[in-house]
């Protein structure tokens, strides 16, 4: 086999089940509460029903399904513990990664400024999932900026509860998009004029509202 056929040979099944459930999950085609069978998720990517078999126990590993033999995989719901545990450790890191980037740098900055301008994109275009991602990625910048791999490492492991309460919380309160592109621009000015307290506060108040959206207190 030539390494042009290597390149371009496709990913084994279970991959693909993984991938094709776990965007499925993140994006909400596939609701909290939804039962999905082996047998039409092997028709959905056309494979057998062994390597989705194999691709939900990843997937239950991961948190994100329930499996009952003979009846099929559950996908869990976004629970309030959850959306507070992740809130919690959001706030230890993100407070942390703010205070060691200031006085930021142009390129931290300038980064910042490209992810802003995509959130904007995907706003105007209705995409609430390409918005997660770019949201995401504007707080993974300032965590990575900030030079400690392990904490990064540690941030990186909250990606896909991130992206997935993202959109749920988006579509329960729509003005939150809106928000967010304010209070990202907030942030960004204010760690331009390099003001670590104010910064911090920013985060803090930024990051939180999750919570109050979780207790129904919706600001």
């Amino acid at each position: 086999m030539s390494p042009a056929d290597t390149a371009t040979k496709p990913p084994p099944a279970a991959e693909r089940v993984y991938h094709h459930v776990k965007q499925a999950v993140l994006d909400r085609r596939y609701e909290g509460g939804t039962l999905l069978s082996e047998g039409e998720l092997a028709d959905a990517v056309g494979v057998s029903r062994t390597p989705v078999r194999e691709a939900l126990l990843r997937l239950e590993a991961e948190g994100l399904l329930k499996l009952y033999p003979k009846k099929g995989a559950l996908v869990l719901p976004v629970s309030a513990q959850e959306i507070a545990d992740v809130v919690e450790t959001r706030l230890l890191v993100e407070q942390h990664a703010v205070a060691k980037v200031v006085p930021a740098g142009e390129k931290l900055l300038g980064r910042l400024e490209e992810l802003l301008e995509e959130q904007k994109v995907h706003a105007a275009a209705g995409d609430l999932a390409a918005f997660a991602v770019a949201d995401r990625c504007f707080h993974a910048a300032i965590v990575r900026a900030a030079g400690n791999g392990i904490l990064a490492q540690l941030y990186d492991q909250l990606r896909d509860r991130q992206l997935r309460m993202g959109v749920a919380t988006m579509n329960a309160e729509p003005d939150r998009i809106a928000k967010n592109i304010t209070e990202h621009t907030e942030i960004l000015q204010a760690l331009r004029a390099g003001d670590a307290a104010f910064v911090s506060g920013l985060v803090q108040r930024h990051i939180s509202w999750v919570n109050n959206l979780a207790r129904g207190e919706v600001r």
